[in-house]
């Protein structure tokens, strides 16, 4: 804990970062609605309880010191937290405020993002801020309100919901399968193979669900993202494992072909993870409540 003698007003912090970021106790006054002298005081103060010098006197103006630009960095990164910290609490008791939300890349430009003109149709005051991520993290060590995630949460402090289960598709290119003979899963062993690299064992358990034993040498390609495999197989570089909604567009415009085999069922699927102590947060309830009624239906 640092000692209370050390931690400034709010009143002078804002005063000391408006004298810093307009170069001068006149300006400051003016955009505070205070008098000059108020704001000199408060800096002074300031000043007194640090024991630095934050600003030296230059003919008419003031300049920040060494010091001075440094706690002025701190002091505005404080403020804004502090100001984003209030507003997100005031939006624990109403749907209003900002979701910061992180989503797989593939699923949020396939599936989530054509679907949120709904729900901001019907949560106008609500913002959501993406991000992209593609392997698990924790919420909560990145400072995230939410997530979308393939797995669901293990670490403690943490809650999810699955919205939606996984049916996984093997598909190729016309142009792949152009001359080849491929009637069977056993003959799908004989293509090469991309995969995504958060799904090491997919083909592994598509092959063994048919009986068929993967070769040693059969080539691999492994991508980051499902978005990358769903394009590197429509440009025939190999068979692809995906899950079945995220190739419907391909599907219906011939870029790829159904493999025989099947479809097959995994136990993943997607979920909703958050901070247990996001639970009842306004933007968050208002998500979450509108993507499993969008998933279920």
């Amino acid at each position: 804990m640092y000692a209370r003698r050390l931690i400034p007003s709010t009143a002078a912090l804002i005063a000391f970062e408006a004298a810093s970021r307009l170069g001068g106790f006149t300006a400051a006054a003016q955009e505070l609605n205070q008098t000059q002298g108020a704001v000199s005081r408060q800096v002074a103060q300031l000043e007194a309880m640090l024991g630095v010098t934050l600003f030296t006197r230059v003919r008419q103006r003031v300049v920040l010191t060494p010091a001075g630009r440094y706690f002025a960095d701190q002091a505005r990164d404080i403020l804004g937290r502090l100001g984003h910290a209030a507003a997100r609490t005031i939006a624990f008791d109403g749907d209003g405020g900002t979701l910061d939300l992180a989503i797989l890349p593939t699923f949020g430009a396939r599936w989530l993002i054509p679907r949120m003109g709904d729900f901001f149709a019907r949560h106008r005051d609500v913002t959501i801020n993406f991000s992209t991520r593609v392997r698990p993290f924790d919420p909560r060590a990145e400072g995230i309100d939410a997530a979308i995630l393939a797995s669901p949460p293990t670490a403690p402090g943490l809650m999810g919901h699955r919205f939606m289960g996984e049916v996984l598709l093997a598909v190729a290119s016309p142009a792949l399968l152009r001359g080849r003979a491929v009637a069977g899963p056993a003959d799908v062993a004989t293509l090469p193979l991309l995969q995504q690299e958060t799904r090491p064992d997919g083909w592994d358990c598509w092959f063994a669900s048919h009986g068929v034993r993967r070769k040693g040498d059969q080539p691999v390609l492994v991508f980051e993202q499902f978005l990358l495999v769903i394009r590197a197989a429509v440009a025939g570089l190999g068979a692809a494992l995906v899950p079945d909604f995220l190739v419907r567009d391909e599907l219906a415009a011939g870029e790829l072909l159904r493999l025989p085999g099947g479809e097959m069922a995994t136990d993943g699927g997607y979920h909703l993870v958050y901070p247990a102590d996001r639970e009842g947060y306004g933007p968050l309830v208002a998500f979450r409540e509108w993507l499993l009624a969008a998933a279920a239906a």
